[in-house]
């Protein structure tokens, strides 16, 4: 769908180009009542006065834009959004583009800005990111004819273009990880539920666990704060867990932090893997375990894509190479139950090792 045009204007109200052009520029020509049945219908279709300017000789804004549905302060917490943005930006640069970033409030305004920015001729395509069920987002794109890639599953993408990773299997893969060590108490300190992402990692991670684990999952806001809070929560519960899944990094050293208040050793009494290995994963003590991916690539994949689309390519949908368990010194089996019973040993099957001491394959090495 094109920008709409004065002409669409004033063939909707019934009036002449001139007639829109004096009503919408406030000039005398146009009755009152007039005036205002103009203003409405313009409002109506999304019409803004560059959109015409820029109609006439088919020039681009060569921006892209990017509307984050999250508080303003997560942007300069959660590392996984800046390298988001740098390689967006990296690929953005390279193509003599510009990225435009507004922070909104909710699923309502975000669309108001896409439907601004679009008619005004602000930005060429948007990159739409967080992918909700049922996202209302993606029809109000679709309808606008709006150039989007969504950085999200393609089960909720619609016609827009996906760009994604195998959530699920790096969910399995870190279950099946902590239970070859030994633990059969795991729980997850996930994201918000109506995420697509989480949805998918809840549901992996209950398959992965039933039957041979017990498990429980805590959703949060992603917060350290709140991770925290979940941490003390199923830890003081009496069927304390022996293993806790992060959702993000920053959660994780919380957790790792709220374990110790409470006297407990990790990785001796507690086993915790980060989602996302950032700086902060290695640099707290005992380094933590975590699902490695090159989150800067991701952001670029979607921005190369998106920049095919607007060049009128069809590119097709990308799947990222899922993250990797990278392990280090916050993963080990879980201490012995009772005096005279034996510690579990590794998922190879190799010797027992003391406590804080990693599985095979070395700190920092990588499991696929």
């Amino acid at each position: 769908m094109r920008r709409p045009t004065i002409s669409d204007v004033a063939r909707q109200a019934g009036v002449s180009k001139g007639a829109v052009s004096y009503a919408l520029n406030g000039r005398p020509g146009v009755s009152e009542s007039t005036r205002a049945r103009i203003l409405a219908i313009a409002e109506e279709l999304g019409w803004r006065p560059s959109s015409a300017a820029r109609a006439l000789n088919g020039a681009r804004a060569h921006t892209v834009g990017l509307a984050l549905c999250r508080p303003a302060r997560t942007l300069g917490m959660e590392p996984f959004f800046m390298e988001l943005i740098s390689g967006i930006e990296g690929e953005l640069a390279a193509r003599s583009y510009a990225l435009t970033l507004q922070v909104v409030a909710d699923h309502g305004q975000e669309i108001a800005v896409y439907r601004r920015w679009w008619g005004e001729g602000r930005i060429d395509g948007a990159i739409l990111i967080d992918l909700h069920v049922g996202d209302p987002r993606v029809p109000e794109l679709e309808s606008l004819g709006l150039p989007a890639v969504v950085i999200g599953h393609p089960s909720e993408s619609g016609t827009l273009l996906p760009v994604w990773s195998d959530d699920g299997g790096a969910v399995r893969e870190t279950v099946e990880y902590l239970i070859a060590l030994g633990h059969r108490r795991i729980a997850r300190v996930a994201g918000l539920p109506r995420l697509v992402h989480t949805a998918l990692r809840d549901r992996a991670f209950a398959e992965a666990c039933d039957g041979a684990a017990e498990h429980v999952t805590v959703h949060t806001d992603y917060t350290g704060e709140a991770g925290a809070r979940a941490t003390r929560r199923l830890l003081s519960s009496p069927a304390r867990p022996t293993a806790i899944v992060y959702d993000n990094d920053i959660m994780a050293v919380a957790g790792l932090s709220a374990a110790q208040d409470l006297r407990l050793d990790v990785p001796r009494d507690l086993s915790i893997v980060a989602w996302d290995d950032s700086p902060l994963s290695r640099v707290v003590r005992p380094p933590l375990t975590a699902l490695s991916r090159d989150i800067p690539a991701y952001g670029g994949h979607a921005a190369r894509r998106l920049l095919a689309l607007i060049a009128g390519d069809s590119p097709g949908p990308f799947e990222d190479e899922a993250a990797r368990l990278t392990l280090r010194g916050s993963t080990a089996p879980p201490a012995r139950r009772g005096p005279g019973t034996p510690r579990p040993a590794a998922a190879t099957g190799g010797p027992r090792r003391g406590p804080g001491k990693p599985p095979p394959g070395g700190t920092g090495g990588s499991r696929r």
